[in-house]
């Protein structure tokens, strides 16, 4: 089966590295995600990652609990970046080559996002992994995921989450919530319906970027999805 995405924009939240842990990162997840990277390198697809940083810190829970907004932020973008070089290290560890590029100029551990570098690394078969989101407080990683894939060109942007997709509600909470197999972008932003925050679908939106919902802790099913297999939920134009 041929590929459907020859490059891609995976979105990794902070807490998928958790895996069954409170706080922090699960070598053990993190070990087996670089596995399912690896696969779908080796079938010739081009990857980039946008990480967050909610296993270590929340900006935005920072807020609420009195810190300064712009503050709490840019200690929420500290936290992608220590995020970016474990996964860059797992990556390593499994022969991918592997580069860090950061929003927020860090030198000594990782390189500065330059869009043209972005791209060539991934012309050479390198995993780029963007850290420190988009560089601005008052700005999510989804924003920084949906950005980055547009500024990349890829085909797709991959959101990995903990579940099998987009409901109608939260279905562990609600046990009539029913899977969407395909929306739109309007109805995602009309409804309300959480996938990413609106700004990151209207970029998506936009750039006619389709969006894949789908959970990233299931064996083999990264590589399902590049080969476009109906895996998780899918968001793009219009649905009839």
């Amino acid at each position: 089966m041929g590929l459907k995405y020859k490059r891609i924009l995976l979105k990794l939240s902070g807490e998928a590295l958790q895996g069954n842990k409170n706080y922090g990162i699960d070598p053990e997840f993190l070990r087996r995600l670089a596995q399912e990277i690896k696969e779908v390198v080796k079938l010739g697809v081009q990857v980039a990652i946008v990480i967050g940083g909610g296993n270590i810190f929340r900006g935005v829970s920072g807020a609420t609990q009195g810190m300064d907004r712009a503050t709490a932020d840019y200690m929420g973008m500290l936290a992608t970046v220590i995020n970016a070089l474990a996964l860059q290290d797992a990556l390593e560890k499994e022969g991918l080559h592997t580069r860090v590029l950061t929003a927020i100029e860090m030198k000594e551990i990782a390189e500065p996002y330059i869009r043209r570098r972005a791209i060539r690394h991934l012309e050479k078969g390198r995993v780029v992994i963007f850290g420190a989101g988009t560089g601005n407080p008052f700005f999510t990683t989804d924003t920084a995921a949906a950005l980055r894939a547009a500024e990349i060109n890829a085909d797709v942007l991959l959101k990995a989450t903990k579940v099998d997709g987009i409901y109608t509600a939260d279905p562990v909470k609600d046990k009539n919530a029913k899977k969407l197999d395909k929306v739109s972008y309007k109805e995602v932003i009309t409804n309300g319906i959480k996938v990413m925050d609106s700004a990151a679908v209207s970029l998506c939106m936009e750039n006619r970027i389709p969006i894949v919902v789908f959970d990233v802790r299931k064996e083999g099913n990264l590589a399902k999805v590049v080969k476009g297999e109906m895996v998780g939920s899918l968001v793009e134009g219009e649905t009839l």
